[in-house]
C-alpha cells in the first residue's frame, strides 16, 4: 500500500503510524468509494480513524510493519517524527513535531546510520547514500532515523532502505507488525513470520512494488519487532529506485536470510535506544470515543443473501472490518464491510448531494463506479450509512475476487438493494442493544 515515488520507503490504515499513513494507503489500495475518495481520505487521516477497508492493502498484514507497506508518504512514528523521505528529497526534510522532548541515549548521526547499514551489508559498492539520525532539530524534536543506499554486489544495482522506530508493546500496531498480509489485498510470492531466540518477531515478505504487477519491480521487506517495542524495517528492490527505474537484476540484493540478519543486528538496538518511547495514550474521560462491540466477520457472513458460496473470508474477528469472497456460480466477488463509531463530524464530507436521509435520521449514500484504476473492467458498488449518533456501516462489493484484479464478471454478486439491506441491518449494533 502511493505518491509518485516511494519517497518514503517506510509506510498499512494507521494517532498511530498506520492511521496517519491512511491517506497515502487509500491512494494505493484504491479501496474507498470511487466518487468520495478524497473526502474519506481526508476525514480518515484527520480523525485517525482505522479504516480497515484499506488496512490490509497497505500493510504487511498490518500497519506499522511492512506496512510500511510501501504506501508512500512519511511513516509517522508514534512520537510525531517521520521516516525517510525519498532519495530525491531526503536532505533537509523537516520532521513533524514530537510529543517527546528528548531521547534517552546519545544521538546517532545520519552518517552513522549510513555507515552502519553499509557495514552490515554483503561486499559490494554503494551509491546514492542518504540518511537521517536521531539528532534533535532546532525545536528539539526527533524524527525516525533511517539510511538508504543503492547497493551493487556485481549482479546489478538495487535500492535498500532501513528505518528504526518504536511502538508500544501489546498495542494493535505492534500486533499488526507481526503478521503476513492477506493475499486478497496484497499480492506476494512468499511471506514468513518467526520468533527469534530473544523473543523478537520478524516478518519477511517477498512481494512487488505494484500490486497489479504492471511492472515486475520486486519489493522485499523485513519487519522486526522486539519485546520492548523496538522496530526495524528494511525494504529492498531489484532496481536502483523504488519506481520508474528499470529492473536491474532478477531479485533484490538480499535474500530472506540476509534480510533477517540485517534487521535483527544488535547495532539497530543501539539506535533504538536513542529514539524516545512513544507516549502512552491517556484518553480524556470526557472525550473518549465509544467502542462498538461488534463482530464484523460473523455479522457479515450472517447477513449475506442466500445462494452465495463463500469461497474466502477474513481471518480472526476484527471488530471493525471484515470481508468475504463469494461466488454465485458466475464468478468470484469481494464483499467488505467497515463499522465505525462516532463519525458525525465527517458526515458532511461523506453524505453530500444525492444522499438520502431516512425517517429515523439515518443517512444513506450509494456509489457505483470503477474500482482499482489499473484493474481492467473493475467495478465497485458501495452503500455508506450513518446512524444519527454517528455509527457508520459501509459495505462495498466488487466484480472480482480482489480489489486489484481484472473483472471476472460484469457486476458484483450483490445488488445495490442487497448491500443497502445489509448496511441498514440492526445486527451490527445488536451487542449494544440499540438499532
Amino acid at each position: 500500500m502511493p505518491v509518485d515515488q516511494h519517497s518514503d520507503p517506510f509506510d498499512a490504515s494507521q494517532t498511530d503510524p498506520f492511521e496517519d499513513r491512511l491517506s497515502a494507503a487509500l491512494h494505493q489500495a484504491g479501496g474507498t468509494f470511487d466518487t468520495n475518495r478524497a473526502a474519506l481520505a481526508a476525514a480518515g487521516a484527520a480523525r485517525g480513524r482505522r479504516l480497515r477497508l484499506q488496512r490490509r492493502a497497505a500493510v504487511l498484514g498490518g500497519a506499522a510493519s511492512v506496512a510500511l507497506a510501501a504506501v508512500g508518504g512519511a511513516l509517522l512514528v508514534p512520537w510525531g517524527g517521520s521516516a525517510p523521505p525519498s532519495r530525491a528529497t531526503a536532505v533537509g526534510a523537516a520532521p513533524k513535531p514530537s510529543a517527546s522532548p528528548s531521547a534517552p541515549a546519545d544521538p546517532v548521526s545520519a552518517q552513522q546510520m549510513i555507515e552502519t547499514l553499509k557495514k552490515l551489508m554483503p561486499k559490494g559498492t554503494f551509491s546514492q547514500e542518504a540518511g537521517r539520525g536521531t539528532e534533535q532539530d532546532s525545536s528539539r524534536q526527533i524524527a525516525a532515523p533511517y539510511a538508504s543506499v543503492v547497493f551493487d554486489d556485481g549482479k546489478g544495482p538495487g535500492a535498500v532502505s532501513l528505518s528504526v522506530s518504536r511502538v508500544q508493546p501489546g498495542t494493535q500496531e505492534a500486533q499488526e507488525a507481526s503478521r503476513c498480509p492477506d493475499k486478497v489485498f496484497v499480492p506476494y510470492d512468499a511471506c514468513t513470520t518467526k520468533r527469534l531466540d530473544d523473543g523478537s518477531v520478524i516478518t519477511v515478505l517477498q512481494g512487488y512494488e505494484y500490486p497489479d504487477r504492471r511492472v515486475d519491480t520486486k519489493l522485499w521487506r523485513a519487519e522486526l519487532l522486539t519485546p520492548k517495542g523496538e522496530q526495524v524495517s528494511v525494504m529492498e528492490w531489484n532496481a536502483a529506485g523504488e519506481k520508474d527505474s528499470p529492473i536491474s537484476r532478477p531479485e533484490p540484493p538480499l535474500d530472506p536470510e540476509q534480510l533477517t540478519r540485517l534487521a535483527s543486528a544488535q547495532e539497530w538496538r543501539t539506535v533504538a535506544a536513542a529514539v524516545p518511547e512513544p507516549p502512552r495514550e491517556t484518553p480524556n474521560p470526557g472525550s473518549q470515543t465509544p467502542k462498538l462491540d461488534v463482530h464484523a466477520r460473523a455479522t457479515l457472513l450472517q447477513l449475506l443473501p442466500e445462494g452465495l458460496d463463500v469461497v474466502g473470508k477474513s481471518s480472526g474477528d476484527d471488530s471493525g472490518f471484515a470481508y468475504a469472497v463469494v461466488d454465485d456460480g458466475k464468478g468470484k466477488s469481494l464483499v467488505q464491510v467497515n463499522v465505525q463509531p462516532n463519525m458525525l463530524d465527517v458526515a458532511g464530507e461523506l453524505f453530500g448531494s444525492g444522499s438520502e436521509t431516512l425517517s429515523d435520521g439515518t443517512r444513506v449514500a450509494v456509489h457505483q463506479g470503477p474500482g482499482e484504476k489499473s484493474a481492467a473492467g473493475s467495478v465497485m458498488w458501495t452503500v455508506d450509512t450513518m446512524r444519527p449518533d454517528g455509527r457508520r456501516v459501509v459495505i462495498s462489493a466488487f466484480n472480482s475476487g480482489t480489489q486489484r484484479d481484472a473483472a471476472t464478471r460484469p457486476t458484483p454478486a450483490l445488488t445495490i438493494a442487497q448491500l443497502r439491506e445489509m448496511a441498514l441491518s440492526t445486527h451490527w449494533f445488536r451487542a449494544q442493544g440499540t438499532n
